[in-house]
């Protein structure tokens, strides 16, 4: 835990299917908490700007005029970038002093979350970030294992095809259902898997216990 100033950080590394990643927790005076999430990579990508943000800081000297702000507050902006995600990092100053706002934003209109640094707790904030990243590495990790192979059920005039992928977000199956002229598909993330393997399992035992649901040729 890292106290600067009237607010608490907490940094925490955790894991997950797509790999190790550090949640940063602020929590201010009010009570009030905000969060972001860094890849160990970004956060190793991260510290370098702190220590950039640090000593342009540094340059600054005298603290800020409150007659003479910039329009906007910014003194010094940087962006990072991992998968989807957009980090937006603004030295700014006002009224009460300077700080490093770091804004966490989700492709296709995803939410905004922000924390604000006091600028004179960037270097502790980097330090505390490369004791973490020395004890677990820069790797984010995830699955690198060998996606089992694609699979084929033909029934009647229908072919399902069902395929293993990974993107950004995780691993996934795609089932797709193919007939001359026609093809539909859907996606179901790994972490569901045996939810529906339990509510496909469910049906079949009701099926064989007698239940009814179809026709008595077996077609829906």
């Amino acid at each position: 835990m890292l106290q600067i100033q009237s607010k608490r950080f907490y940094l925490d590394v955790k894991q997950n299917r797509r790999g190790r990643f550090i949640k940063v927790a602020e929590i201010g005076a009010d009570g009030r908490r905000s969060q972001i999430f860094l890849a160990l990579s970004t956060a190793a990508e991260f510290r370098g700007h702190l220590s950039s943000f640090s000593d342009f800081y540094a340059s600054l000297g005298s603290p800020p005029n409150p007659d003479n702000l910039p329009e906007d507050g910014k003194l010094k902006s940087e962006m990072m970038t991992k998968d989807n995600r957009r980090y937006y990092l603004d030295l700014k100053e006002n009224s009460r002093g300077r700080f490093l706002r770091v804004s966490q934003t989700i492709a296709r209109g995803g939410p905004r979350s922000q924390i604000a640094i006091p600028a004179q707790g960037m270097i502790e904030f980097r330090d505390a970030l490369t004791d973490l990243l020395e004890e677990f590495g820069t790797d984010d990790g995830g699955f690198k294992g060998e996606l089992p192979e694609g699979r084929h059920l033909r029934v009647e005039n229908k072919n399902f095809y069902f395929d293993i992928g990974q993107n950004n977000r995780g691993i996934y199956m795609r089932i797709s259902e193919v007939k001359t002229n026609y093809r539909t598909a859907v996606t179901i993330p790994e972490k569901s898997w045996s939810r529906f393997r339990d509510i496909f399992s469910d049906y079949v035992d009701k099926m064989k216990d007698g239940g009814s649901g179809g026709n008595e040729d077996g077609r829906l």
